[in-house]
């Protein structure tokens, strides 16, 4: 017995028939395919979205709001002054002193820090042994928080009794001990040396990761074509490197703005301001001495300084990195 489900050999449909439903082809399936991946797009970017305005874009604009009033915390914002909050940094040997102490994290930044964890990475990418355990070592310091970090060296360089005065007096250098965090001549540069043990770890990672991207068969060529070890690294690494160089270099600056926690935790700014960040004074005048308005016009002014070197860095330094990597989602595959 035939079943009757089945089609026949004379009735199958030939390879040019569409089985597609009739209104596959239509403008109206187009326009229900393109609605139907717009709601997709939407379900997925809503929740992202809510979260952005309410913990990022509504404290920026209510920041906006107090720098332009003399408020101390409490209530609603009332006593309106204007751009007075604004004017006041101008004149305010605090804050022109953090922007001088940020460009000068950020130049030792830029010179010694990231040059050292290059440098690291390249000797830890090539066949060494026991270069798994090198790289856990050197990256450790980045996993531990900064509060950690800052308490661990507050106990290295306390004055006398510290492990740093102790080595020194150990190998008969007691005049270069001392005070480190409460001698204003040596606390930026003990600092940076806190911060470059924190955080070079975490750019020697990306270095490594970068180098390891970087195809074999070009160095091996290079060194085929006689050129020597400096040769190879100018020429050949270093250009496929720099996407990630650059990248690198825009979160230590960054990062050079933003600065607090790991300062907080081992000076609180001091001694007399010199080791002040602007988020330090910020978190000083709005949580130490009630003076929201004024911290608020700080903040501003961080979020604008990081904002235009944001940009800027974007359209001049990752131009080319960026180009092509935007994409689009279109329902007819065009």
């Amino acid at each position: 017995m035939t079943s009757t489900f089945l089609p026949s050999a004379d009735n199958r449909p030939g390879p040019d028939v569409d089985l597609l439903p009739p209104s596959a082809g239509t403008a109206r399936g187009r326009a229900r395919r393109r609605v139907l991946h717009w709601l997709t797009a939407v379900g997925f970017q809503v929740p992202a979205l809510v979260l952005f305005i309410v913990l990022v874009l509504v404290p920026i604009l209510f920041a906006l709001y107090a720098a332009f009033f003399r408020w101390g915390g409490f209530g609603m914002p009332s006593d309106y002054v204007g751009a007075d909050n604004f004017t006041r940094l101008l004149d305010d040997p605090v804050f022109l002193g953090d922007l001088w102490r940020c460009f000068v994290l950020i130049a030792l930044s830029l010179a010694l820090q990231l040059p050292f964890a290059l440098a690291l990475a390249v000797a830890l990418n090539q066949r060494i042994r026991g270069r798994a355990v090198y790289r856990m070592l050197f990256f450790a310091p980045y996993v531990l928080s900064e509060a950690i970090t800052g308490v661990l060296f507050s106990m290295i360089f306390a004055p006398d009794d510290g492990l740093a005065d102790r080595i020194l007096g150990g190998i008969g250098l007691d005049g270069l001990g001392g005070e480190w965090f409460a001698d204003p001549s040596t606390v930026m540069a003990t600092l940076f040396l806190v911060m470059t043990w924190k955080y070079f770890g975490f750019h020697m990672m990306l270095y490594l990761a970068g180098l390891q991207a970087i195809p074999r068969e070009l160095t091996e060529a290079a060194l085929i074509d006689g050129a020597g070890p400096w040769q190879r690294f100018r020429s050949v690494t270093l250009p496929l490197l720099a996407p990630t160089l650059r990248i690198s270099v825009f979160l230590s600056v960054i990062g050079s703005i933003q600065l607090f926690d790991l300062v907080w935790v081992v000076t609180q700014g001091g001694p007399d301001h010199h080791s002040e960040t602007m988020a330090v004074t910020l978190f000083q005048y709005g949580f130490k001495r009630y003076q929201v308005g004024y911290a608020s016009a700080i903040s501003v002014a961080m979020f604008a300084i990081s904002l235009v070197f944001a940009l800027a860095y974007q359209r001049f330094v990752l131009r080319r990195d960026l180009e092509g990597a935007t994409t689009t989602m279109r329902g007819d595959g065009k």
